[in-house]
């Protein structure tokens, strides 16, 4: 099974996801709660998925993370 990929994205998708967190302003100190996670090198199931940090949610479909959602926005998608 792949992995969900957290380098070489797309330069497109790349953009979008730091909008994203420009957008929702979610804090700096926020985005290393997913550090060990990502480092887990986790496997990125089919279809539409998403990771709940409390503060936030990283969304994603397939091997890529597609955007960050806040507390209280919801996801769609397997729940990893």
């Amino acid at each position: 099974m792949p992995k969900i990929r957290w380098t070489n994205l797309p330069p497109s998708l790349r953009e979008h996801l730091f909008d994203r967190v420009a957008e929702r302003q979610i804090p700096a100190e926020d985005l290393y709660k997913p550090k060990l996670w990502r480092e887990s090198e986790p496997e990125a199931p089919d279809g539409p998925w998403y990771k709940d940090f409390g503060s936030f949610k990283i969304c994603g479909e397939g091997e890529f993370p597609k955007t960050f959602l806040l507390k209280g926005q919801a996801a769609r998608g397997k729940s990893l």
